[in-house]
Formats: C-alpha cells, sequence, structure tokens
C-alpha cells in the first residue's frame, strides 16, 4: 500500500509540475507576442540625442568638493576634541 501512495505522490508532483511549467511557457509565448503587437502599431519615437547635456562648470565642482572636505575635517576634528 506504501508504494502505491509513494507512486501516487511522484505522479502528482510531476503532473503538478508540469502545469506550471506548461503555464510559464505559454505566459511566456503570449508576453511575446504582445510585445510584437505594440511595437508594430505603436512603434517608439526615436529621441534627440544630446551631446552636451547641462554641465556644471568646474569650478562649482571644485568648491563644492572642496567645502564638502572641509565640513568632514572640521566634524572629525570636532569629535576628537570632545572625547579627549
Amino acid at each position: 500500500m506504501e508504494i502505491s501512495l509513494v507512486a501516487e505522490s511522484i505522479k502528482f508532483m510531476f503532473l503538478g509540475m508540469g502545469v506550471v511549467f506548461s503555464f510559464l511557457i505559454v505566459m511566456i509565448l503570449v508576453l511575446k507576442g504582445q510585445s510584437v503587437i505594440l511595437t508594430k502599431f505603436f512603434p517608439q519615437k526615436e529621441k534627440e540625442l544630446n551631446i552636451m547635456p547641462n554641465i556644471t562648470p568646474i569650478s562649482n565642482i571644485a568648491t563644492t568638493d572642496a567645502a564638502k572636505i572641509a565640513a568632514v575635517i572640521a566634524a572629525v576634528q570636532h569629535h576628537k576634541n570632545l572625547k579627549g
């Protein structure tokens, strides 16, 4: 009796895995078909290339970085002074 229960549970396992696998395959095919249909009827517009988008001047970057570094150094020194 146990052998038939084990065999039947293995059958159900493969049946369940087969159903899930089949569903995933069908879902992939449907999504690919949907993609083909949408790109056929609604083509994507080409975007213009912006060769030089809003670029900040180097001087602003240098002063911002220098200000951040100075703030970090001041915070570390302040922390050391509080401990000692």
